[in-house]
């Protein structure tokens, strides 16, 4: 059975540069519907978080922010069926990422309070990339390689071509003109060879060797089936 390491941010809050606190978790399309299309596949999936904590759903992604209600229904429906596993998740400390065919890593503004200064992640990210195992990170999620280093302390994901949420649509959330900084902003930092899509808000997804991302929450299908189509029913067993 194929095993997947879903890596979601324990952070229930972004810290702004005023000092101001934005509630904030995961954002729920990101986590529901990726979850559902690799249960379908019939893979086996594990939530880890950091620290082990019972992860937080941004409340704005089951409101207008989230889409359609019939979408956000189906989203809400969803994550009340895996409420168990999210409640009770594993320390990311705890898991050997080789076990696994995948690590994925959902949004939200989560990742920007913990995942991108995680050491712990940041290690699991830069030995996955160099592993050639499938790595995927969807819309705020790429934060997380900033916590990555190599030993002579650049990104390990340096001249990787790569997407993740634009500044143009993190712009579109009035608090954000308080942030600290922006996620296309830090990638570009990075030396990643960053690419978005002409429009926001549409799906986008980028494949560099084994590294997959999507660009946003409308990525979060299209980036799932990308990942099942490719992996198909590899095992690690």
């Amino acid at each position: 059975m194929t095993q997947v390491l879903f890596v979601i941010s324990a952070a229930d809050r972004w810290t702004l540069n005023d000092g101001t606190v934005h509630p904030s978790g995961y954002w729920a399309e990101e986590v529901a519907v990726p979850h559902r299309i690799f249960s379908e596949a019939g893979w086996h999936i594990t939530v880890a978080t950091p620290g082990g904590k019972a992860p937080t759903l941004d409340r704005l992604s089951l409101g207008i922010a989230g889409g359609m209600p019939r979408k956000r229904r189906e989203v809400r429906s969803y994550l009340e069926r895996i409420a168990d596993a999210l409640a009770h998740p594993v320390a990311l400390d705890s898991v050997d990422p080789d076990a696994f065919d995948l690590v994925f890593y959902p949004g939200g503004h989560g990742p920007m309070e913990d995942l991108a200064y995680d050491e712990t992640s940041g290690a699991l990210l830069t030995e996955r990339l160099t592993s050639g195992k499938p790595l995927a990170l969807l819309c705020h999620a790429p934060a997380a390689i900033l916590a990555g280093t190599t030993p002579d302390g650049n990104s390990p994901f340096a001249g990787y071509r790569m997407t993740g949420l634009s500044n143009r649509e993190e712009l579109l959330n009035r608090f954000a003109k308080k942030a600290p900084w922006l996620l296309e902003d830090k990638l570009k930092e990075t030396g990643v060879n960053y690419s978005k899509a002409l429009i926001p808000l549409r799906p986008y997804i980028v494949v560099d060797r084994n590294l997959y991302t999507g660009q946003n929450p409308q990525s979060s299908r299209q980036l799932a089936e990308r990942l099942v189509a490719d992996i198909g029913t590899h095992s690690t067993t």
